[in-house]
């Protein structure tokens, strides 16, 4: 039962090997920003390859092969063969470019060598949203269900499996902390609202996160690059110049007020998004789940914790293993946990 998990992301691509659940062989693949060539989808294939032929494994001895989801159509969460529907909406970026369009194409193309199946688990375009939580306010703007799915499903898994029930069978309201921050309410295995990092939700490192519609457009009308500096020189970096939060804690133990003023309205938004997300629940939370990256700091999640702990339990389960979820995804559909899905394509969401 050896499982090939594949992520790329724009610098580097992150390859491991599992025998069922256990982590046989991990390895980061940087990527020379200077040597472009280096990122393209057949050098980043050559180099899945090698990794294999490093620790012995030929492609043959493979049983599956679980790539990271791309910029998808809207699905509901779960594992999905891939299939040639989803082949061609990766080939041609229908919903937009991003490295992890790239996984699914090399898995596949690996996986014929192979002759072994090949699937993608939770892509970030998993769409559980219920209908009252696509409205905007804006009847032209309909809210987007994009958010860290892969990792936000996983650990709602784990959190469900330490509170001793099934994923389906809790509420939960889970924080991913990352370099973006999406917060996400998931009633009984479905995530029925989000809050897409990109568009809205807290600020974060590098984020704007949600911001006042009309002095934004005002500002975008002065300023046609505005849309990639919200989600690139947001955040802390905005106010801070610094997307490191180590680097923020230092200044505040400094005593730099400024430094403590922004950390914690980062800390007040994420809260406030929690409670959001707890109203949507209708305060029926088994635990609160705070992950990513972030959740390492005790600071930040104390100070969060000291604002939502009335709510419900709190579980922390820092940083966020995405090679781990990919295999385990896949694992359960060859234990026959979970069906495999089917990608069929169509603009409509899943109801």
């Amino acid at each position: 039962m050896l499982i090939l998990a594949i992520n790329p992301g724009s610098s580097s691509t992150k390859v491991a090997l599992y025998y069922r659940e256990a982590c046989l062989s991990r390895k980061d693949i940087v990527h020379s920003e200077a040597d472009p060539a280096s990122s393209t989808l057949e050098a980043r294939a050559r180099s899945v390859r090698e990794f294999l032929a490093e620790i012995g494994i030929p492609l043959t001895r493979l049983t599956a092969i679980a790539a990271r989801g791309g910029l998808l159509k809207p699905v509901a969460g779960g594992t999905y063969a891939i299939n040639e529907g989803m082949l061609a909406d990766l080939r041609a970026a229908r919903r937009g470019e991003h490295a992890s369009n790239l996984a699914g194409i090399m898995a596949a193309a690996l996986a014929q060598e192979a002759r072994c199946p090949a699937y993608v688990v939770d892509p970030v375009s998993v769409d559980e949203l219920e209908p009252e939580a696509r409205l905007s306010g804006w009847k032209e703007l309909e809210r987007q269900s994009l958010y860290h799915s892969l990792n936000a499903r996983a650990v709602a898994r784990r959190a469900a499996r330490e509170l001793g029930e099934a994923y389906d069978q809790v509420n939960l309201v889970v924080a991913h902390l990352g370099s973006g921050i999406s917060v996400s309410a998931h009633r009984r295995g479905r995530a029925v609202d989000v809050s897409n990092p990109n568009d809205e939700g807290p600020f974060s490192p590098e984020r704007a996160g949600g911001l006042p519609a009309r002095p934004l457009i005002a500002l975008a009308l002065a300023d046609a690059g505005l849309g990639r500096q919200l989600v690139t020189r947001g955040g802390l970096y905005g106010y801070l110049g610094t997307r490191d939060a180590r680097e923020v804690e230092r200044r505040i133990e400094a005593n730099d007020a400024h430094a403590e003023l922004v950390y914690g309205a980062l800390a007040y938004q994420v809260a406030r998004e929690i409670g959001a997300m707890a109203a949507v629940l209708g305060g029926e939370v088994d635990a609160v789940v705070l992950t990513g990256g972030l959740a390492y700091s005790d600071f930040l999640t104390r100070s969060i914790v000291d604002q939502i702990g009335f709510m419900a339990l709190i579980l922390r389960y820092p940083g966020g293993d995405e090679m781990e979820a990919l295999a385990l995804g896949v694992l359960r559909v060859l234990d026959g946990e979970e069906a495999c899905l089917e990608y069929g394509g169509g603009e409509e969401p899943p109801t």
